[in-house]
């Protein structure tokens, strides 16, 4: 039969072959119902367009044999009862049988049955040259799905193939070929294969669409958990230095020095106020959306103000009570943005934290000042300086770099000229409109 498939025009046949094919959904896990739907649905309209149209032209060609240019004037009720199938008559019913229900394996085996379905066309083609003939619909199907699942190189070796062979044995068998019907069905060919390579790259444009979505998706939450911890640090490791010293400093003097005891229990109640302030503060922040988006339950931490500028001096005055002789000097706006006043309160807060854990130090200065088209921090200590072995480079480090960068700025830590570290931070304005 001469054409295996006429695509109308639009897009909608598109979609209705392709839904055909592949079935609707198209992330969703389908149902039983869905697959089974899949699997059959090609097979039905292939057995509906070609069955009963060779049917009718196997009887008229019959009828036409027995009868000539007189089995026009027959009503189809007597030609029905006078007409005989002959052998080719019966091989060209069958062959529009076998096509369609072979579509039920083509999913499985894509390859070896688009060269079947390809030789069963040709013989199709071949018998009903002479008669009324629908397309074989089932080719079509067949060239798409093959395609779809993989069998590329099968499909278009098939359909070379065959489709030579055909036009070769029409001739040694003696069929005069019409070139018009030569045409078209070579025409519809092409159509059909263009049509299964265009929807093999569109599933696989949605294949890497989607990979592409994950990975995107694991990076921003890798980011999210990567500032969490940030955040956390932050919070924690200042505050519960601050408890661990002042605790040691309790101990220390509690038989002593009561009363000095007594303001160490205090620093290390003020600070844990603090730092339970701000975690709280955090947590709440971080499940507000969820709360807020199922309805809630009024039982959400909350919310203070994040650090800013403004805290810098209460910063000051916990690590001076830990009997670091501290100098502060801030010039910077307390209007810049807030995501810079964030940055550089954080970068403060962890300097002044290893400070007082590492440097062994007595003293510090911190300046915060604008420097040209940048916000400029420096913190210095007359500490022990850096580990000559590098093994300063920790969370916190990492992390004061990581506020830096995202705000496109730097953070450099290098050892002073005479004792002490020198920790250097710069944040350019153009992260304040940001």
């Amino acid at each position: 039969m001469p054409l295996p498939f006429r695509r109308s025009t639009p897009r909608a046949s598109n979609r209705m072959f392709e839904a055909l094919v592949n079935g609707s959904g198209s992330g969703a896990a389908l149902s039983s119902r869905s697959r089974r739907l899949r699997r059959w649905m090609p097979v039905v309209v292939s057995l509906l367009v070609q069955v009963p149209l060779t049917v009718v032209g196997v009887i008229g060609a019959g009828a036409y044999a027995a009868y000539g240019d007189g089995a026009r004037n027959l009503p189809f009720s007597t030609v029905l009862s006078l007409s005989s199938i002959g052998a080719a008559g019966v091989a060209a019913i069958a062959l529009s049988i076998v096509g369609p229900v072979l579509l039920l394996w083509i999913r499985r085996y894509p390859g070896p049955l688009i060269a079947v379905i390809s030789a069963l066309a040709a013989a199709d083609f071949l018998l009903g040259y002479a008669m009324l003939s629908a397309p074989y619909i089932a080719l079509a199907f067949a060239i798409v799905m093959a395609i779809s699942h993989g069998a590329r190189t099968w499909t278009w070796v098939s359909m070379i193939v065959v489709w030579e062979a055909t036009l070769l044995l029409a001739l040694l068998v003696g069929i005069e070929l019409d070139p018009h019907r030569v045409v078209a069905t070579t025409i519809g060919l092409l159509l059909v294969l263009g049509f299964a390579e265009a929807h093999r790259r569109r599933r696989e444009q949605i294949v890497h669409f989607q990979a592409a979505f994950a990975t995107r998706r694991e990076e921003e939450l890798r980011a999210e958990r990567t500032r969490i911890a940030r955040e956390l640090h932050d919070v924690l490791a200042h505050s519960l230095s601050q408890i661990n010293v002042q605790a040691g400093v309790g101990l220390h003097l509690m038989h002593k020095q009561p009363e000095q005891a007594e303001e160490a229990l205090a620093s290390i109640k003020l600070s844990s106020k603090e730092a339970l302030d701000e975690v709280r503060s955090l947590l709440g922040m971080l499940r507000s959306d969820g709360a807020d988006s199922s309805g809630g339950n009024g039982d959400v931490a909350p919310l203070i103000p994040e650090p800013d500028l403004s805290r810098l001096a209460s910063l000051a005055d916990s690590v001076r009570a830990h009997g670091l002789a501290l100098e502060l000097t801030c010039t910077i706006s307390e209007h810049t943005a807030s995501a810079v006043q964030l940055a550089l309160y954080r970068i403060v807060q962890e300097s002044l934290t290893n400070v007082l854990r590492h440097a062994s130090a007595t003293s510090a200065t911190v300046s915060l000042v604008v420097d040209g088209d940048d916000y400029l921090v420096i913190i210095t200590d007359d500490g022990v300086g850096i580990d000559a072995e590098g093994h300063t480079e920790g969370r916190g480090l990492l992390g004061m770099r990581e506020r830096a960068e995202l705000l496109g700025g730097t953070v450099t830590v290098r050892e002073a000229e005479s004792r002490g570290t020198v920790v250097t931070a710069r944040i350019p304005h153009r992260s304040a409109s940001a």
